[in-house]
């Protein structure tokens, strides 16, 4: 047991020296978890989009209308910059990217709303940026209810002001998003994104090491030391090396990152902590399996970079996970970010418990194991049953010590 205990720090030492001294790694397991949350969370620190340029067209030229769109421009969402005479000269202002929205009052306008029939007025986006879009539909909808509710209450001639407020508005209603009262980007996107950061950066450490690994194996480089007798030496080894380095990095990146940025921390320290310990454990074990199909130290951007996108999406946080299709949703449970972006979102911007990620928590460690076991089948066949390239060598050098250091006893 003590020669096992043994072999496990063995390992650990090992692989922590290797990452240190490994550029690639270095750059995966400490620049990139580093720099990645601070460039997102600064892209989208404002939150919100505001005073979004648009166009507007009107065709009606009335006092109605005139305030219709004086009120739409002194909203924060948007800013009227130009006064088009026509749609072609406002098209043309939005293809050439100086407006990114168009504001159409029709000639009907005004004498609809006085004949007391409901008149429209178009309002035309830019659907390159689902923000713009967002932005400019709040704004104009803001303005149209207060119209609306203005044009009411002034054909309810001789009623009191609350009698008149009661009639048009009979429920007082009052919007605040959960978790999320400013309904900003940033703090709906980022604690997600920082769970597929400390993933995919673990996956591709790893298996830019496993890589090199490889290499030198085709070579004939390999490693001599005791605890290749024993394959579960090796992988707690390489996993306690990961875990403490992500420790660190994950402190980093949950506590430190969303406290410069102001960003929804809601969460109880211990529940915090004793979630990341699956997660990690999860993501450590995920990495080691699917390194093994990594050949070589370049092939890991090839497999792994493109899915962040994928991933984030399939993690439910983007899009019901109710409508994502059954093969997708079944897929997204292979992965521990899945699980670990549902369950951060909610400790950190609901305050939930552990008890209220249960779920999450449960399937995070029934990961550990499942990645654990094949992690372990993967090491036994590299280690010991296969003739890998390298292992050979490995085992007829260290039969070549044996009898060195037998001879020079003997003498």
């Amino acid at each position: 047991m003590k020669k096992f205990i043994g072999s496990i720090f063995e390992v650990a030492l090992r692989e922590l020296k290797k990452a240190f001294t490994d550029v690639g790694a270095l750059v995966f397991f400490f620049i990139v978890p580093m720099g990645y949350p601070l460039l997102y969370a600064y892209l989208y620190s404002n939150e919100v989009v505001h005073e979004v340029p648009v166009v507007a067209v009107d065709e009606c030229r009335s006092s109605l209308s005139r305030e219709f769109l004086r009120k739409s421009d002194a909203t924060a969402d948007l800013k009227i910059i130009s006064y088009c005479s026509d749609m072609e000269e406002a098209r043309e202002l939005i293809r050439k990217h100086k407006a990114y929205g168009l504001i159409h009052v029709p000639k009907e306008f005004s004498k609809e709303v006085a004949a007391g029939r409901q008149s429209t007025v178009n309002l035309y986006c830019d659907m390159s940026g689902m923000l713009y879009y967002k932005a400019l539909l709040s704004g104009c909808t803001k303005v149209s209810l207060s119209m609306n509710k203005d044009i009411k209450m002034a054909r309810l001639s001789g009623r009191s002001n609350a009698e008149k407020e009661n009639t048009v508005q009979p429920i007082s209603y009052e919007y605040v998003a959960m978790a999320n009262p400013q309904n900003g980007f940033c703090s709906f996107i980022i604690p997600a994104v920082l769970i597929v950061v400390i993933q995919q950066t673990l996956v591709l450490g790893i298996s830019m090491l496993a890589g090199t690994e490889t290499e030198r194996r085709r070579r004939g480089v390999i490693f001599l030391s005791s605890h290749y007798e024993n394959p579960m030496a090796v992988l707690l080894g390489k996993g306690l090396c990961y875990f403490l380095i992500y420790a660190f990095v994950s402190l980093y990146v949950l506590c430190l990152v969303p406290l410069m940025f102001d960003l929804p921390q809601l969460w109880q320290p211990m529940d915090l902590v004793l979630f990341m310990v699956p997660l990690l454990l999860s993501c450590i074990f995920f990495a080691i399996t699917v390194s093994y199909f990594v050949r070589d130290r370049e092939s890991c951007f090839l497999l792994f970079v493109f899915a962040s996108v994928p991933i984030l999406f399939m993690s439910g946080i983007s899009w019901p996970s109710s409508a994502i299709p059954g093969f997708w949703r079944g897929l997204s449970y292979c992965f521990p970010s899945t699980f670990g972006i549902n369950g951060f979102v909610r400790l950190s911007g609901m305050a939930a418990s552990l008890v209220d990620v249960k779920r999450e928590y449960v399937c995070l460690w029934i990961q550990s194991g499942a990645y654990f076991l094949v992690s372990m089948l993967i090491y036994i066949r590299m280690y010991r049953f296969y003739d890998i390239p390298g292992a050979k060598y490995l085992r007829d050098k260290r039969a070549e010590v044996r009898e060195r250091i037998r001879a020079r006893i003997s003498v």
